[in-house]
């Protein structure tokens, strides 16, 4: 059985682990990690999908501003490769945005698939006037208001916001592989 919870300081690693298994290195070139790099993601909104004590899933969601309009951007939401098509992606969304809904937020952001995210409610309508640095598929960046009007005329490019992060998520990342290939070479 799958539980749905709140992120722990105590799961970054087992976090890094997954996003390393569904995106690799790669992540971190993407011009929505630039959002997220360096950045605490918003208050209570970072969960992840628990099965038998393992964590086999992760969402987050990141304050941004996107022109004079504040937001969310929601990412990444990542499954365990060998979890996948079961619904927990899907779960992880509808969590993520319920409890942004009640926590009073106006707008969540993502860069994705349309097709994928169409379901939650998400489309390109609410962006036309958006970009992402380094962003080239303006068909790829999507919205969804929590709240009517929340990006009524929104323009300019999104740019990050929110608290500083003390140690980034990705120094954790490389000094699990370096701990890794040290005990691999021992």
């Amino acid at each position: 059985m799958v539980t749905i919870r709140n992120e722990r300081v105590s799961d970054a690693c087992a976090r890094e682990a997954l996003l390393d298994a569904a995106y690799g290195d790669t992540r971190f070139a993407k011009p929505s990690h630039k959002l997220r790099d360096g950045r605490l993601p918003a208050t209570g909104l970072s969960l992840v999908a628990v099965e038998n004590g393992h964590i086999v899933g992760s969402v987050r969601l990141w304050h941004v501003r996107a022109g004079a309009h504040e937001a969310l951007l929601l990412g990444p939401l990542a499954v365990d490769p060998a979890c996948r098509n079961r619904g927990i992606g899907a779960t992880l969304m509808q969590r993520a945005i319920r409890l942004a809904r009640m926590r009073g937020h106006g707008a969540v952001l993502l860069v994705g698939d349309a097709c994928y995210y169409g379901r939650f409610g998400f489309s390109a309508e609410l962006t036309a006037g958006l970009s992402i640095a380094g962003q080239p598929d303006a068909a790829r960046l999507l919205a969804l208001e929590l709240k009517p009007g929340a990006l009524m005329s929104a323009r300019g490019e999104i740019e990050a916001a929110g608290l500083p992060e003390r140690e980034p998520a990705r120094k954790i990342a490389v000094s699990r592989r370096v701990r890794a290939s040290l005990s691999r070479a021992a």
